[in-house]
């Protein structure tokens, strides 16, 4: 018998807009809960997989980059383009607090308030992405150009 998959807050703010997706499950590693895992577990091209990061920028307060799973943020871009002079990443313990998320199941929607989100530019090489779903365990297969609008998010080159 098939497992049922729960809808997420990320899901049902994709239904609300009408926007096509799809719930992926993969088996969760609490030891390893980095984007390479997920990869592998969905047996997907890491460089599709995107993980959700939330920073605190010096103006501007938290806010969100989306990347690559392979990529490495650069923080003095994410300032950039956030507006701020500089930025860090908020501490894994004010995560839950802030999005209604924790580490390894952050999205980028569905979040407890709309924070300004960036998505890696080169997100729109590709037909379809990978996001988290706002649980572990389990990923939204998505188009880019979807994600950007859903997220109200925009493109910017966040990466080193």
């Amino acid at each position: 018998m098939k497992e049922k998959i729960h809808k997420t807050n990320a899901a049902r703010q994709l239904d609300e807009l009408n926007i096509p997706y799809e719930l992926i499950p993969y088996k969760v590693n609490e030891e390893d809960l980095s984007a390479a895992h997920v990869a592998a577990g969905l047996g997907e091209n890491i460089d599709q997989v995107y993980k959700t990061l939330v920073l605190r920028g010096d103006k501007t307060g938290p806010f969100v980059c989306v990347i690559s799973g392979g990529a490495e943020l650069d923080l003095k871009a994410a300032a950039r383009a956030s507006g701020n002079k500089s930025c860090e990443m908020v501490h894994v313990k004010e995560l839950f607090m802030l999005t209604g998320y924790i580490r390894g199941g952050c999205s980028p929607l569905g979040m407890k308030k709309h924070f300004p989100t960036f998505i890696h530019e080169d997100c729109i090489l590709w037909d379809h992405i990978y996001i988290s779903a706002g649980i572990r365990g389990l990923q939204i297969k998505i188009n880019p150009d979807d994600l950007l609008k859903a997220a109200g998010a925009q493109t910017a080159d966040l990466c080193r």
